[in-house]
C-alpha cells in the first residue's frame, strides 16, 4: 500500500513483522521513503505527515503500530516537530510510575531505569483512568546491543488468555484489578517505578497531591517514613475497543508489569496487584500470560532516527535490557 503522492512506501520485508487476519494485517506497519538514495529532510517529512494524516491514521488503525524509518531525523527537536505535525493533544504525565525527564517541548525521555532491567509489557498508564491514546517513541541513539521495544497486539493476548484460562479471564472481567505502589518523596532512578510522589503529582504539597490523586480515582495513604502508598482500583482489566471498525475485547492492564516488575526497596511486586476484591492473583497464570506476550510480540532493533507510533488501546509495549549507549525519547498524546 502506498500513499497518494508516493512519499511513503509500506515495507513488508522485515523479518520481525507478523501477519494477522490471513495476511491482511501487517504488524507493525513500516513506512519509509520509496527512494532510499534520496535524503529526506525532516521538514519534508513533517509536511508529508500533515498532508497525508488521514491515510496514516487508517494505516495505524489497521495495524496498531507504525515504524517510520529512514527519514534523517537526528534531534529531539526533529522528533518534537514530528509529534506536533500529527495534531494530537498532549497528555500531561500525571499518575505514571516511570522516571522521566522533559527534553524539549512535548518530548520526554523514555523510562530511565538502569539498562540491565527489563520493563514488562503494559499499556501506558493503564492503571489510571486518563491514559494516552497514542504513544510516540524516537531513537536518538541506537543501543550497542539489545534495548528493543517489543510490542504486541492486545486483542490477540485477550484471545489467547481466554482460550487457555477462561475461568481466570471471567474472574478478571468481573472483579477488575487493584494496583498498590509505595512512592518515595523524590525520584529513584535505580527503580523502573521510581517516580516520587512530588513529580508524579507535579506538586510538593501533600494536600494538592491528595486532590490530584482523587481526580485519578486514587487513594493515598501517607506513611511515617515520608513515603506514600497509592491504591488504585478496582479498575477494569479488560476493555472493549470499539473505535471505528473495531469491536473487540482488549487486554488493557498492567497486571504482568506490576506482578513481575514493580520491585524496588519499597515495593513487593506480588503485592502490587490483586483482584478487585483484594484476593491474590495465581502466579502460574500470570507467568503463562507473560509467555503469551513474549510469543506474540514483535521486537524490531532500533536504528538512529526511527519513530514508532503506537495506538495505546491496541498495543502493549515493553523494553528489553541493553548495553549502553541508548537514548529513546517519548511523547504521550490524548
Amino acid at each position: 500500500m502506498m500513499a497518494k503522492n508516493f512519499f511513503f512506501v509500506e515495507t513488508k520485508s522485515l523479518p520481525q513483522q507478523k501477519l494477522y487476519d490471513e495476511g491482511r494485517i501487517v504488524f507493525p506497519a513500516v513506512l519509509s521513503s520509496p527512494n532510499s538514495n534520496i535524503t529526506v529532510n525532516p521538514s519534508d517529512l513533517i509536511e508529508a505527515i500533515k498532508d497525508q494524516k488521514s491515510w496514516i491514521d487508517s494505516v495505524l488503525h489497521q495495524s496498531g503500530a507504525i515504524m517510520f524509518r529512514g527519514f534523517n531525523l537526528t534531534t529531539a527537536s526533529h522528533f518534537n516537530d514530528v509529534v506536533e505535525a500529527f495534531g494530537f493533544d498532549e497528555l500531561p504525565y500525571v499518575g505514571g510510575a516511570a522516571p522521566r525527564t522533559n527534553v524539549v517541548g512535548r518530548v520526554f525521555t523514555a523510562n530511565e531505569s538502569p539498562p540491565d532491567q527489563k520493563i514488562p509489557f503494559h499499556h501506558e498508564m493503564a492503571q489510571v483512568p486518563e491514559f494516552p491514546s497514542k504513544l510516540f517513541f524516537f531513537c536518538e541513539v541506537e543501543p550497542c546491543s539489545g534495548g528493543e521495544t517489543p510490542i504486541v497486539l492486545s486483542h490477540i493476548v485477550y484471545q489467547k488468555m481466554k482460550e487457555r484460562h477462561p475461568d481466570f479471564v471471567q474472574e478478571l472481567e468481573e472483579k477488575g484489578l487493584i494496583y498498590t505502589r509505595v512512592l518515595g518523596e523524590d525520584d529513584d532512578p535505580s527503580s523502573p517505578i521510581g517516580r516520587g510522589w512530588k513529580s508524579t503529582f507535579l506538586t510538593q504539597d501533600k494536600t494538592v497531591a491528595d486532590q490530584r490523586a482523587a481526580k485519578l480515582g486514587m487513594k493515598l495513604e501517607w506513611q511515617e517514613d515520608g513515603t506514600v502508598k497509592s491504591i488504585m482500583g478496582p479498575i477494569p482489566a479488560i476493555k472493549v475497543d470499539n473505535s471505528r471498525t473495531r469491536d473487540r475485547k482488549i487486554w488493557f492492564n498492567s497486571m504482568v508489569a506490576a506482578y513481575t516488575g514493580w520491585k524496588d526497596d519499597r515495593n513487593d511486586p506480588v503485592k502490587a496487584v490483586t483482584f478487585g476484591d483484594g484476593t491474590p492473583l495465581p502466579a502460574d497464570t500470570i507467568h503463562d500470560c507473560l509467555r503469551i506476550l513474549e510469543e506474540e510480540s514483535v521486537a524490531i532493533p532500533w536504528k538512529n532516527g526511527d519513530v514508532l507510533l503506537l495506538d495505546n488501546l491496541a498495543v502493549l509495549h515493553s523494553r528489553r535490557s541493553f548495553q549502553p549507549p541508548r537514548r529513546i525519547l517519548a511523547s504521550l498524546c490524548k
